[in-house]
């Protein structure tokens, strides 16, 4: 039997990556860890109920609870979140380095795990050309871009230690 499934579709991880970096509103960088950390929730938005969140960051709770809903579909059940995170690690690096060949981010900055846009025109007018994203699409994007992207990626209250996709606990703070 085969199964499709865009995880594992380097086409749809080049689109995802397209659509991520487009709501991406800063002009210095973003961390590679942390583009393939929102890939992952844009794969499987229903996973972010599950990141750890502080005490003061309830309003991202009921942000999260209120515009993404948790679907239960038997067809995407993930056993092991950062066992697949892993195994869809060469799909997401070689769409990152695929937008670098087009010359829509900065291939000079991938080798210090950095992705940085060349130029918001170029970029534009490749996601010009897609389908409209659904409200649960934006809704998790607009999230993982804007309260996301303000959390450091390292230490105890970090990306990496709240999602547990990544290894974190030798990291320097």
């Amino acid at each position: 039997m085969i199964v499709y499934h865009q995880a594992f579709d380097l086409y749809h991880s080049v689109y995802r990556m397209l659509q991520l970096l487009t709501y991406f509103d800063k002009n210095d960088y973003v961390e590679l860890d942390r583009l393939r950390i929102w890939d992952f929730y844009l794969l499987f938005p229903d996973k972010m109920h599950a990141i750890k969140l502080r005490q003061d960051e309830k309003d991202i709770k009921k942000l999260i609870r209120h515009y993404i809903s948790k679907k239960e579909n038997p067809y995407e059940e993930v056993v092991d979140e950062r066992k697949l995170f892993e195994k869809i690690k060469p799909y997401q690096i070689t769409a990152i380095k695929c937008l670098a060949s087009y010359g829509i981010i900065n291939k000079g900055f991938l080798s210090e795990n950095r992705v940085s846009i060349v130029s918001k025109q170029i970029l534009a007018n490749y996601v010009s050309k897609f389908e409209p994203l659904t409200d649960r699409e934006l809704n998790v994007i607009k999230l993982l871009t804007s309260h996301f992207s303000q959390i450091s990626m390292f230490g105890p209250f970090g990306l990496k230690s709240r999602t547990r996709l990544l290894e974190s606990k030798y990291d320097a703070q």
